[in-house]
């Protein structure tokens, strides 16, 4: 017995070495985790951007929230009705993930065709169903294929509902590729809304991507404000925005920009503007509320806090751009030039 003594506590403290090895490997992944498991809580955000999410709940719901969970995004998920009634478990999930629901509709149908008394119906039916499966009353609402009338705008607002449309649109319904959605994401900027669907596999690849052209440029996914319709913080505040988006430049030469109307339809119209005087330049637009813009072109749009007043900077595509304004009930007014700066 007294010659394995020695071994014994040898053993012991080999034992006690090795363990104390192991507790130290722990505790280092420990602080690895840690230190990885938020990768966005030093992110600097200048300015929100609105990323939205279109005719889910679907079968790849889940999906779609894992990528946005694992790239630290919140985003509005635009749901219809018969769809949440349909897959109650995945629009419960799309709150456990931090998503914001929203109202889309019954079935996606054209709602401008239908009388005021089906409309309420519909929005107010889809509302209950988001309510029950959920717990929350949606605040916003997305009309189906962007098309609106004044009369659809006032149930949503009778609903407690503001309309939604969008700044970009991705595209991904038109069968973009990845490197299309990525593209057309990299035209957002601070307070706008993008247009995306549930259920698109290329959406989902391109999302990486989107987050990491935000974040180079210090903009982070926010909520849509239920009084503006514009991007802000997740608590609802906006940032400051350095410099103010309608301000040019305070330096450079006079531009000349003319403002033509070539198509109008019962709901929308395009707005053409022709820049003279200049190879860069800066135009200042202001539109009338309620209309707004839903798509642009050849330009870079950033707004001011009222989502009315429009500056669009020229991004190499000429001396024409344009873009598309939901007339939103105000099928009289028109966008007006205020200033044209050049450099």
């Amino acid at each position: 017995m007294s010659r394995l003594l020695p071994r014994t506590a040898l053993w012991s403290r080999r034992l006690r070495a090795a363990l104390a090895v192991l507790a130290t490997a722990v505790a280092m992944c420990g602080v690895v985790l840690a230190a990885t498991s938020t990768p966005s809580s030093a992110a600097t955000c200048n300015g929100y951007v609105g990323l939205t999410f279109d005719d889910g709940p679907t079968g790849s719901t889940n999906s779609l929230l894992t990528v946005l969970r694992n790239n630290g995004v919140r985003a509005t998920m635009f749901n219809v009705g018969q769809n949440v009634q349909n897959n109650r478990s995945a629009a419960q999930a799309q709150v456990a993930a931090g998503m914001w629901v929203a109202n889309h509709s019954w079935n996606h149908a054209h709602m401008t065709s239908m009388s005021q008394s089906q409309m309420q119906s519909d929005l107010s039916q889809t509302s209950s169903a988001i309510q029950s499966a959920t717990g929350s009353r949606p605040v916003l609402f997305r009309p189906p294929y962007g098309e609106t009338n004044s009369t659809l705008q006032s149930v949503a607002s009778s609903l407690g509902m503001r309309q939604i449309l969008w700044d970009v649109d991705s595209q991904d319904w038109n069968g973009a590729s990845v490197s299309q959605i990525v593209s057309n994401a990299s035209r957002l900027q601070a307070g706008q809304v993008i247009l995306m669907h549930d259920g698109i596999q290329n959406t989902r690849d391109a999302i990486p991507q989107i987050m990491a052209n935000l974040t180079s440029r210090n903009l982070c996914p926010g909520m849509i404000s239920p009084s503006t319709g514009r991007a802000v913080a997740p608590d609802g505040t906006t940032p400051p925005t350095t410099p103010p988006p309608t301000t040019p430049p305070p330096s450079g030469g006079t531009c000349t920009a003319t403002a033509t109307t070539p198509n109008v339809w019962g709901d929308r119209y395009n707005t053409s503007v022709t820049v003279s005087g200049a190879s860069t330049w800066t135009v200042v637009v202001a539109l009338t509320s309620p209309q707004r813009v839903s798509t642009i072109w050849n330009g870079t749009a950033t707004w001011d806090s009222s989502g009315t007043v429009m500056t669009m900077r020229s991004n190499g595509s000429g001396n024409t751009f344009g873009f598309t304004t939901m007339t939103n009930g105000n099928s009289s007014a028109r966008p007006q030039i205020r200033s044209c700066t050049s450099g």
